[in-house]
């Protein structure tokens, strides 16, 4: 996961958030800025692997498809 640079520069965003789950965080004390970014952060990621995987599809299938006629190569070399 990509780490949150604690200097880094800060936009302000309108968000709307679950008020109970607004105050649950406030009672705990929770840093609602950091924990939302965090958030996002992990959504980002998990969005741009879900398009790497997409856009590379059709490699992976040919090499699955490699791997099936041919087997793995240089498997005489492994030491496991």
């Amino acid at each position: 996961m990509r780490k949150i640079a604690p200097n880094a520069v800060r936009q302000p965003a309108n968000l709307s958030i679950d008020s109970q789950l607004m105050a649950e965080a406030k009672g705990l004390n929770v840093n609602v800025s950091r924990a939302a970014e965090a958030g996002i952060a992990e959504a980002v990621a998990a969005e741009k692997t879900r398009l790497w995987k997409l856009e590379n599809r059709a490699t992976m299938v040919a090499w699955n498809d490699y791997v099936d006629k041919h087997g793995i190569p240089l498997t005489e070399h492994r030491q496991f």
